[in-house]
């Protein structure tokens, strides 16, 4: 071969390897750009990419087909992100899958839905009765109005029970509840699986319909009430576990780090679970490279709304043990949600967090840990035993020594308004960021150098 073959078959060979070294490139891009929480787990955008994916599945609840959806798609993230995925398969022993329900007046027709638990004859009824017209006194055969103040609370209490068996006494067809959160939506409590129905079907009714039954109940004329849904026993869901085991247990005292997040909710939920999901994911695709020293282990849960569920089976089977866990890092409620005021008839927001009812919570050997990494998150600080909320109350209860987490509220937490739009990139990263460098401390303080073995 010619010096100018041979000149010319490289020149070609050089082209040749810049096509493939191009294309890996851009194969690598269109890769980023389609998953791009895979690009830069961190970043604001991917966080919020991942919000919107879990708002597309629609409703939430225990049981339902977009609790389900929720749960594949994380399974999928998990796996994709190089960890052992599995189903933890239980069943609870009932849900209410609520449909549809309506309240109407001379035609004008408003949404309802019940208060969980409804009575099992009624869970798909009709009914069109008077409102009492007193406050006080029998209602057989009528509705009976009651509204509670919202209280910022999530669990239904027993203050709530002695105040909506006060309207049972008078033996209505139905109670009409008005729990006055300030979104003007219906809000809903969450429950467990031990309480007994109510004797008769409690209805939410949003505190911006207050004026439709106030004209009813003060012409007497009836209203219409009706409801679609169906009783299920021994109902079946599952939590999502994912592993990274690298061996490392009794030769090393156990070295775990213990992830978790619920995924089941009342509504949609986008913002009071969008967020730590996001997180979760994240803390997933770092895993492998981030914390090469330790075992890894995810859980995402079902059924938090009705009982707490998942966490209860997964801390009987499955969770590291208490003594081998380095720290448990839960991603509860409203991470990362902006504040919304009223202007007129709408809702706007200056894309601020709001921080009203945002919790940082860490046991006590976590505290300084835990109040470094999260200075700039605004929001309430609590340690020890008051820690123990949402989901967290079952780790403290378990005896989990080291453990941190997040949980909270935002304007339209546990109504049918919560959607993505609720949070955004810039809220999104600094909160994911501070529980990422916190396990970072967690593992850095248990490394065998820096204890100096």
């Amino acid at each position: 071969m010619s010096t100018q073959q041979q000149n010319r078959s490289l020149h070609y060979a050089s082209l040749r390897s810049a096509r493939v070294g191009m294309t890996i490139f851009i194969a690598g891009l269109l890769f980023a750009m389609s998953f791009p929480a895979l690009a830069a787990p961190l970043s604001g955008a991917a966080l919020y990419s991942d919000v919107q994916r879990y708002d597309s599945f629609g409703p939430h609840r225990y049981g339902s087909p977009g609790a389900e959806r929720a749960l594949s798609w994380i399974a999928e993230e998990l796996e994709r992100a190089g960890l052992k995925v599995s189903s933890q398969h239980f069943s609870l022993a009932r849900q209410y899958d609520f449909d549809v329900a309506t309240l109407s007046v001379d035609g004008e027709t408003r949404p309802v839905m019940p208060q969980w638990w409804i009575p099992e004859r009624q869970a798909t009824f009709a009914l069109t009765a008077p409102i009492a017209a007193s406050d006080s006194g029998p209602a057989a055969g009528a509705f009976v109005r009651l509204t509670l103040p919202f209280d910022r609370g999530a669990y239904l209490t027993r203050q709530h029970v002695a105040a909506i068996e006060s309207a049972f006494a008078r033996r209505p067809a139905a109670v009409l509840l008005t729990i006055d959160h300030p979104s003007g939506e219906i809000f809903t409590y969450n429950v467990d699986q031990k309480t007994e129905p109510w004797p008769a079907p409690v209805i939410l009714v949003a505190p911006k319909d207050r004026s439709l039954l106030d004209a009813a109940q003060q012409s007497g004329r009836p209203v219409s009430l009706s409801v679609q849904g169906a009783w299920r026993r021994d109902v079946p869901g599952r939590n999502v576990v994912a592993r990274l085991d690298r061996g490392l247990g009794q030769a090393k005292a156990g070295r775990w780090l213990a992830i978790s997040t619920p995924v089941t909710s009342w509504f949609t939920s986008s913002c009071e679970r969008g967020p730590g999901i996001a997180g979760f994911l994240a803390m997933a695709r770092l895993a492998t490279t981030r914390w090469p020293d330790v075992n890894l282990v995810f859980v995402a849960t079902s059924g938090h709304e009705i009982g707490h569920g998942g966490m209860e089976h997964f801390l009987h089977d499955g969770a590291p043990r208490p003594d081998a866990t380095l720290a448990w890092a839960h991603f509860g409620a409203s991470l990362a949600c902006f504040g919304w005021r009223r202007d007129g008839e709408r809702w706007r927001t200056d894309r601020q967090v709001d921080s009203r009812q945002r919790l940082v919570l860490s046991s006590q050997p976590m505290e300084a840990a835990v109040m470094r990494r999260f200075k700039d998150v605004v929001a309430t600080r609590l340690a020890g035993a008051s820690a123990g909320v949402g989901e967290l109350r079952d780790v403290l209860a378990a005896g989990y020594p080291r453990f941190f987490g997040m949980a909270g509220s935002h304007t339209f937490f546990h109504t049918p308004a919560d959607s993505a739009a609720m949070t955004g990139p810039e809220i999104l990263e600094p909160v994911i960021r501070a529980f990422a460098e916190t396990l970072d401390d967690a593992v850095q303080a248990s490394s065998p150098i820096i204890r100096g073995r």
